[in-house]
């Protein structure tokens, strides 16, 4: 476990500078170009300026791969100015209160969402959250962390 993480926090290291990590969340996301749709869909639900604020948020990125794997239509429903709700409810479990770094996850934790759900972390295998693997750990961001996953987490699923 202690190699996959140092492995990890290499990785993380070697990968920085394709995240400008000056910025908050967002701009460091905005920065680092595969992440449009998920700052599409913050925006249409209203979380830039949240995500943009002190934090500090850990936020578990799904990339613009992970949400074209999502069956067609998907996205653009979601997009609707009708299903703001449900996409503010998805949008929010991806992201957890505090600042959460590779080096402090272990096998089976837990950690409560800003949605009110939880996620479980394991590392056997590679570190991932509820099942989907954390492919780029530790981007910083001045007001917190961002995790890249390759996966939409779904709350209740």
């Amino acid at each position: 476990m202690r190699t996959t993480l140092l492995a990890l926090g290499t990785a993380a290291i070697l990968a920085a500078p394709a995240f400008a990590q000056t910025g908050d969340i967002v701009e460091t996301a905005t920065g680092a170009g595969s992440f449009t749709t998920l700052l599409a869909a913050a925006e249409a639900a209203d979380l830039v300026e949240t995500l943009k604020g002190e934090g500090p948020f850990t936020v578990f990125a799904p990339t613009d791969a992970a949400f074209a794997a999502l069956p067609e239509g998907t996205v653009e429903d979601l997009l609707k100015p009708e299903n703001k709700e449900r996409l503010t409810e998805i949008l929010t479990y991806h992201v957890v209160p505090g600042e959460v770094m590779s080096s402090d996850l272990s096998e089976g934790m837990t950690a409560e969402t800003v949605q009110g759900g939880e996620l479980t972390i394991t590392l056997e295998g590679g570190p991932k959250v509820n099942g989907t693997a954390i492919s780029q750990p530790d981007v910083d961001a001045s007001n917190g962390v961002i995790h890249v996953i390759d996966g939409v987490l779904m709350p209740g699923a």
